[in-house]
C-alpha cells in the first residue's frame, strides 16, 4: 500500500507526518533542535543538528508505521520555515551556524535600504518586506561584517536547501521560499539582478530556483540503506511552510476569506492571481505557483510569546509539564471579562515585523493598577498577541475583503484562543481540530504531482473533516474595538522609545568594556 510522508523543517523542530493516498494520518512524529541566541539580535541554528534530528525522526516513523505495515513510500515532499541564510563551502559544507527568520542584527542595513529608492524597487519586483528577516539583507551584513565568511562562501542557502543537498547531492530551492529571500523577481521568476548586486553575489551562488512539484533528484544510496526506502522514492522539494498552512487550510483563490497561523510566530494571509501592491511596503507576495501569490503579513510574536510567559509566571509540578501549566494559566485568563479590566500588552519581544516592520519594537503591559493580579497578566497577554493579529488583517482588508477566517497553528486552535479570534475580528472562525494544515498542504503537493488530484484547486475545496466554527460575540467585539485603538496607537507612538531602549541595550550589552570605560 502506497503512502506520503510530509518532512516539516520547522522553526523549533521537524515534524514528520504520514498521509495514506486518501489524505488521512496514518502517523507522525516529531523531533526538536535548538536556536541559539548568542548576542541581542542574534538567531541561529546548527544546520548539521537539524539534519541529524531529520534523520533521527524519519528513521523512527519509518520503524514504527512504515515497514511493520508494510507501505511503500511513494513520495517524501519537504516544507519549511521562510527567510533562513547558510553559507556554504564549496563541498557544500556549513561555514557556521544558519541564520534564522528571527535574526534581527541586520537592522540597521534593513532600515537604510527600506528608505532609500532601491529599497522600494526591490519590493515591487521581489515582494519581500524590506527588514532584517529578509536573507538579502543577512547576506549583506555578512559581506560587512563577517568578510572572511562572506569570502569563503561558494553558496547561500536555505536550511531546507541544505537538507535537500545532504539527502539528494541536488542544489535547489522551491518558488515560495525563493520569493522569501529578496533576491527573487517574482514576476520573472528569476534571481533579481538588483539584488545580487546590492549583496555582492552571483546567481550561481544561489540553490536552483524550482516550482514547487519538482523532484529534487533521488536519495543516496546511503540513505537508501540506513532508512530502508527505495531507490524510487520520489523526492519532492514541496514549499515553505506559510504557503502550506494557507493551501492545507483550503484557502483557494478569489476567495474572501484569509487564512490565520498562530503557532510560535504567526501570519495573517490571503490567496490570489495578482500581488498586493502597497507604498508602504507593509505586505509580503510569495509565489506558491506561477498562477498563485500568497499575500499578507507576519508577526514574530504568537505562542512563543505565551510559552515565554509559562516559563516565567506559570507554575510547573515538574520542568516537563509545560502544556498542563498553560492550561492551568487558560483556565484563570477564562475568568477575567474581556479587555483584562484595562490592561494591554504589547507582544514584542522578539521585535515585530507586519504592519509595524519595526525590528526595536519591544513588549510593554499599560494600564496596570493596584488591582490587577496574575489572572489579569495571563489574559491580557494573549489578548495582546491576538491585538497584533488582528492589526495585520485590518490592514489586509484595506486591499482584500475578508468575509470569514480559517485558524490553523498550535495556539491559534486552542479553543479558548479561536473564540477571542472571532470575536476581535467579528467574523467567524474554522477551525479543524487535531489537523496540521502545513503537513496537510505538503500532502496536497505530493497528491497532486501523484495525479490523485487534477490541480491544486480541486485539492484545496475537498476537505477531508468539517470544521468547528466558532461565532463572533458581539459584545466582546465592541470592546476589544476600543482597547485595540490604545494598542494601535501606542505601537505608533513609542517608535521613538523603542529604538532608544535598543541603543542602550546594545550599548550595554558588554559589561566588561563599561567597567574598563570607567576606570578610564
Amino acid at each position: 500500500m502506497d503512502c506520503i510522508i510530509t518532512v516539516e523543517l520547522g522553526t523549533y523542530g521537524i515534524r514528520v507526518f504520514i498521509y495514506d493516498l486518501s489524505g488521512r494520518v496514518i502517523g507522525s512524529m516529531k523531533g526538536h533542535y535548538p536556536t541559539f541566541h548568542t548576542q541581542p539580535d542574534y538567531s541561529e541554528q546548527d544546520p548539521e543538528q537539524i539534519f541529524i534530528t531529520t534523520l533521527y525522526v524519519l528513521k523512527n516513523i519509518l520503524n514504527e508505521y512504515i515497514h511493520p505495515g508494510k507501505y511503500k513510500v511513494a513520495s517524501i515532499c519537504f516544507c519549511g520555515s521562510m527567510h533562513s541564510v547558510l553559507p556554504v563551502d564549496a563541498k557544500g559544507n556549513p561555514l557556521g551556524n544558519a541564520i534564522t527568520w528571527a535574526d534581527n542584527r541586520a537592522k540597521k542595513e534593513a532600515q537604510e535600504l527600506r528608505n532609500s529608492p532601491l529599497g522600494k524597487k526591490l519590493y515591487r519586483e521581489t515582494g519581500t518586506p524590506i527588514h532584517p528577516m529578509s536573507p538579502l539583507v543577512k547576506i549583506a551584513w555578512i559581506r560587512d561584517h563577517d568578510k572572511e565568511r562572506f569570502r569563503s562562501a561558494s553558496k547561500f542557502l536555505s536550511i531546507k536547501s541544505y537538507i535537500i543537498h545532504q539527502l539528494t547531492g541536488e542544489y535547489m530551492i522551491d518558488y515560495s521560499i525563493a520569493s522569501a529571500t529578496g533576491l527573487l523577481n517574482i514576476h520573472t521568476v528569476s534571481w533579481e539582478g538588483d539584488a545580487l548586486q546590492y549583496a555582492g553575489i552571483t546567481a550561481d551562488q544561489l540553490a536552483v530556483v524550482a516550482p514547487v512539484l519538482s523532484k529534487a533528484g533521488k536519495l543516496k544510496k546511503a540513505y537508501q540503506q540506513s532508512l530502508g526506502l527505495q531507490a524510487d522514492t520520489k523526492i519532492l522539494i514541496g514549499s515553505s511552510d506559510g504557503c502550506l498552512a494557507t493551501l492545507g487550510d483550503g484557502i483557494i483563490k478569489g476567495e474572501a476569506k484569509a487564512c490565520i497561523t498562530i503557532e510560535d510566530s504567526g501570519a495573517v494571509r490571503v490567496m490570489g492571481t495578482s500581488v498586493l501592491k502597497d507604498e508602504q511596503m507593509r505586505f509580503f507576495n510569495y509565489l506558491l505557483t506561477n498562477d498563485y501569490y500568497i499575500s499578507g503579513g507576519p508577526t514574530n510574536n504568537g505562542g512563543n510569546i505565551f510559552e515565554w510567559f509559562t516559563r516565567q509566571f506559570g507554575e510547573f509540578a515538574s520542568q516537563f509539564d509545560m502544556e498542563d501549566s498553560m492550561q492551568q494559566l487558560l483556565e484563570e485568563a477564562a475568568n477575567v471579562p474581556a479587555g483584562s479590566d484595562g490592561l494591554v500588552f504589547l507582544p514584542y519581544l522578539l521585535g515585530e515585523r507586519a504592519p509595524i516592520w519595526n525590528a526595536n519594537a519591544r513588549g510593554a503591559y499599560f494600564g496596570l493598577n493596584i488591582k490587577h493580579e496574575r489572572k489579569h497578566f495571563i489574559r491580557a497577554t494573549i489578548e495582546g498577541i491576538l491585538y497584533e493579529i488582528y492589526s495585520i488583517g485590518k490592514t489586509l482588508e484595506e486591499q482584500r475583503s475578508i468575509e470569514n477566517l480559517s485558524v490553523n497553528g498550535s495556539f491559534g486552535t486552542i479553543p479558548f484562543c479561536s473564540q477571542l479570534i472571532a470575536d476581535i475580528f467579528n467574523k467567524p472562525v474554522q477551525v479543524r481540530p487535531e489537523f496540521h494544515s502545513i503537513s496537510f498542504g505538503a500532502y496536497i503537493l505530493s497528491a497532486t504531482e501523484m495525479g490523485i488530484y487534477t490541480s491544486l484547486d480541486d485539492a484545496a475545496t475537498k476537505p477531508i473533516d468539517p470544521p468547528d466554527v466558532f461565532k463572533p460575540n458581539k459584545q466582546h467585539h465592541g470592546i476589544y474595538a476600543d482597547y485595540f485603538r490604545i494598542f494601535e496607537r501606542l505601537s505608533a507612538k513609542l517608535s521613538d522609545e523603542f529604538e532608544a531602549i535598543a541603543n542602550l541595550q546594545q550599548k550595554y550589552t558588554h559589561p566588561d568594556k563599561l567597567l574598563m570605560n570607567d576606570k578610564l
